[in-house]
């Protein structure tokens, strides 16, 4: 756990004169194990339905409910969550498969 990130909601607020402006909201700063996608039989079989580019792991935090509206940033990259799962049904470590959000779309 090893890579600083951050769980936000994008939250849209208006102005005076009724423009939108969308804006992150972090909700926890944590550390978290990342592995990116590779070639692994982990990920081929993931990769069978899924468009993830990266895993999150990271403990849980108590009163803090992860769910796919949010996004994952990680120093200048943001992601969105694909699915949240609960390790081993303990709730103790959560796991995230998120997709690199690029500007081109």
């Amino acid at each position: 756990m090893n890579t600083l990130i951050s769980i936000a909601r994008e939250v849209v607020t208006k102005d005076a004169e009724g423009f939108a402006t969308k804006t992150d909201q972090v909700l926890a700063l944590t550390f978290a194990y990342r592995e990116g996608r590779h070639g692994s039989q982990k990920w081929v079989n993931r990769a069978a339905y899924s468009e993830a580019t990266d895993l999150f792991r990271f403990r849980v935090i108590p009163g803090l409910s992860v769910n796919t509206a949010q996004v994952i940033l990680c120093g200048d990259d943001r992601f969105e969550i694909t699915s949240v799962e609960d390790v081993k049904g303990r709730g103790m470590y959560l796991e995230m498969l998120a997709k690199k959000v690029t500007p081109d779309g």
